[in-house]
């Protein structure tokens, strides 16, 4: 299957990130994380109050979730991260970095001294209309519907030259993970 990378999960609350991120690393024998988990205290505090977050209050964020994944491929050890991923320079520091969060996003290769990590972006989409009612639906979880619409709003969907597939949230979980499997053996 070539050599460790990482497997993006990435899309809108509410796409099912967690569900098939989750799977698809107990398919794959991988280490699955949940950047969700990751948030610092004032960015759940901040989602729980219905205040979006902003570049400042995800760049460190996504820089630590970097560390994490690249610890673990330099030790031999692929990875799923489920990660709402929104926009191309937030995918660019997940594989790059903090050096990413300053290079522009047409900038070909990687910055000196910040290892680029392979990485396979897995992009759920859906309609707002699908995933709300989805959200609608869920409890406990910190990130309220009603930040749904921001979300979307800064939605920057994988394009080329990214290394990407989209899947639509309405097929079924079971129709995905083989999917997903079958790209990763292809990359």
């Amino acid at each position: 299957m070539g050599p460790p990378g990482v497997v993006l999960v990435m899309g809108v609350s509410g796409s099912g990130k967690s569900t098939v991120g989750s799977l698809l690393a107990t398919e794959l024998g991988w280490k699955f994380y949940d950047a969700d988990d990751y948030h610092p205290e004032e960015n759940r505090k901040k989602m729980g109050k219905g205040i979006p977050l902003n570049d400042q209050d995800r760049i460190p964020w996504l820089c630590n979730l970097h560390d994490i994944l690249l610890r673990n491929v330099s030790s031999g050890q692929s990875v799923v991260l489920a990660c709402s991923a929104l926009k191309q320079m937030y995918r660019n520091i997940l594989m790059r970095g903090e050096g990413a969060a300053t290079q522009k996003n047409d900038e070909p290769g990687e910055k000196e001294g910040f290892p680029k990590l392979k990485l396979l972006v897995v992009y759920l989409n859906g309609s707002f209309e699908l995933i709300s009612g989805r959200l609608a639906k869920r409890k406990g979880h910190f990130m309220p519907p009603e930040l749904l619409q921001s979300q979307f709003d800064t939605l920057e969907p994988p394009s080329a030259p990214e290394n990407f597939v989209a899947l639509s949230v309405d097929r079924s979980v079971s129709e995905m993970i083989p999917f997903i499997v079958d790209n990763i053996k292809m990359k």
